[in-house]
This record gives C-alpha cells, structure tokens and sequence, in this order.
C-alpha cells in the first residue's frame, strides 16, 4: 500500500464528503477508493471512519489521525515546493490584498524590480483599507497594525514606522506652529477615519511622548475626515491643515521642504506593517519568495529621513 496515496485518498473523502464525490475528483473509481481507505484501515488496525446509507461520519480515531494527516501533507507539499524553486522559474499568480496607503507607497514602488526577477509571477492586488476580516481569500494580506494590536493570525513583520504630526509650510505659516498637543485644538484637523475597534477611534487624538511617559489626549473637531491617506496627503500639500501620516509616507516631502513635522517630540503611535497569511499551513514558493523580497526594503522604508 502506498500510505502517502492512501492519506490524500483519506483526506480527499472527507473533504468530498463522500467516496463518490472523493473518486471523482481523484479521477478514480468509487470501489477503488474504498478499498485504500479500508486498507487504511486495516494497516492502522482502527476504523476511521463510521459508514450509512446516509452519511459518513469520523471516528475519534479518525478525527485524531485526519489532523495529522493534513499537516503531513502540507509539509510534503511544502517540501516539493521548495525543491522545485531551485530547479524551475517561478510562476502562476500571486493573489495579494493591501490597503491603499501600501499598495500605492509599499507595494508600487517595487514591482518592476520583483517583475524583473520574477517575470513568470502575475501580482494580481485588490485593495481594502480595512482588510483584517478577509485574509483567508488571499494568498499575502498588507496590513497595517498599531503596538497594541493583539490578533490570531499569521503574519509576518514587514517594517515599523511612526506616526507624526506635519503640515504644509505655507498653513504653519498661516496659522502658527503649535507648541504642545494642547495647541492641536485650535488647528485645522486632517484626520483619517480608523475603524472603531482600532483605539484611534473618535474625537480624541492621542500623542505619546518619545522621551517616555504619559500619553495625552486632546479634543480635536477635525475639518476633513477620510479613510483615504492619499486624500490626507494631498490636503496637507496644500495648506489645508496639521494631520497625522506615516513617517514612511511623508519622508520623501520631509526631505523636499514640502512637509513640516511638528511636535518631533510626540507621536500619533508606532505602527508595524505585516504581511499576513492565510491558516493554512502549505506556503507556495512564489509566496515565500514575495515575502523574502518585500524584506530586503522594510527596514529602508521605515527608516527616518
């Protein structure tokens, strides 16, 4: 008995529901998978599954073994995988979900030098700004999570980045340079609309010290609320008013003039961009070989001006 075969015969069936559905999809016959499955069986020495006219239902046998059988194969897949990275170009399609922010400022900026090592691997990017609830529809997930953030998934750390105050030159000019995050109340609020769960929810912005300490928070009534940054941006360019944006984000305008930080001494909060994976635990090559590649930038995009 081939016992490899006989695990994804196994799996296959329940996964089919059934050993007609299972055959079919093998593209084998109804009485020959039965009979792997009962020599499954027999090689264990336990029943793993219990049979009616009706349904098929797992034994706690099986339900133990069924577990077992499908990180087994995963990893044997795993392992083709990676042997076949280093015999054969790369290719097929890479289904990646990212924020807009990333997919613009992270994402963009480096495909030609991913599709110039890759030129097989079609990226194939939708955009959510708030994809946390459909990771497991994608392949990688860009997502972008504060210090505090405490989710079960599976992700990979990618890059930190700040989160500052700046402003135009030209609105400082007009309105002042504030001095404290009191002062940020009688400014001109840019502010980007986080989702209620995320703890940068409503009015009140909140600022935390470099040098270590308290947190403040102030009332803010913001004048433009978004969930676009690319918006926020493109106000803050214009003298519109202060607003919070990733250093990673603005260093270029930073270094330009075109932008102004204010308040160095404070920061909206330090935020992480992960890559994060769907639960499965079969990692095709293209993917890691993404991965591997946005790693080489992370540190350089986060990195200060």
């Amino acid at each position: 008995m081939d016992k490899l075969q006989a695990m994804k015969v196994f799996q296959r069936v329940i996964d089919e529901g059934g050993f007609a559905s299972a055959a079919r999809a093998l593209d084998m016959s109804p009485a020959g998978v039965t009979r792997m499955v009962a020599a499954l069986e027999e090689h264990l020495g336990v029943r793993l599954l219990q049979r009616t006219t009706r349904k098929l239902a797992l034994t706690d046998a099986g339900e133990a073994y069924l577990m077992r059988v499908r990180t087994i194969l995963y990893e044997v897949e795993d392992a083709e995988s990676a042997a076949a990275a280093h015999t054969r170009e790369l290719q097929g399609t890479l289904h990646v979900l990212a924020t807009p922010v990333l997919a613009s400022y992270f994402l963009s900026p480096r495909i030609a030098i991913w599709h110039a090592r890759h030129p097989k691997v079609v990226l194939d990017i939708a955009i959510d700004p708030f994809p946390q609830s459909r990771i497991e529809e994608f392949d990688v997930t860009f997502v972008v999570v504060d210090e505090g953030f405490d989710g079960d998934i599976v992700a990979r750390p990618l890059a930190t980045t700040e989160w500052i105050v700046c402003a135009s030159p030209d609105y400082l000019k007009r309105a002042g340079i504030p001095a404290t995050p009191q002062d940020l109340r009688d400014h001109t609020y840019l502010k980007f609309l986080w989702t209620q769960n995320s703890g940068h929810y409503g009015r009140l912005a909140r600022l935390q010290p470099l040098a270590g300490g308290e947190p403040v928070e102030v009332d803010i009534q913001p004048a433009l609320q978004t969930t676009s940054f690319d918006v926020l941006l493109r106000a803050a360019l214009d003298g519109a008013g202060i607003t919070f944006l990733s250093r990673m984000l603005v260093a270029p305008h930073l270094a330009r003039g075109t932008l102004v930080q204010v308040l160095p001494d404070w920061i909206f909060g330090r935020f992480t961009i992960y890559a994060a994976l769907p639960t499965r635990k079969f990692m095709p090559a293209r993917t890691r070989a993404f991965l591997d590649f946005l790693a080489e930038f992370g540190a350089q995009a986060a990195a200060k001006p």
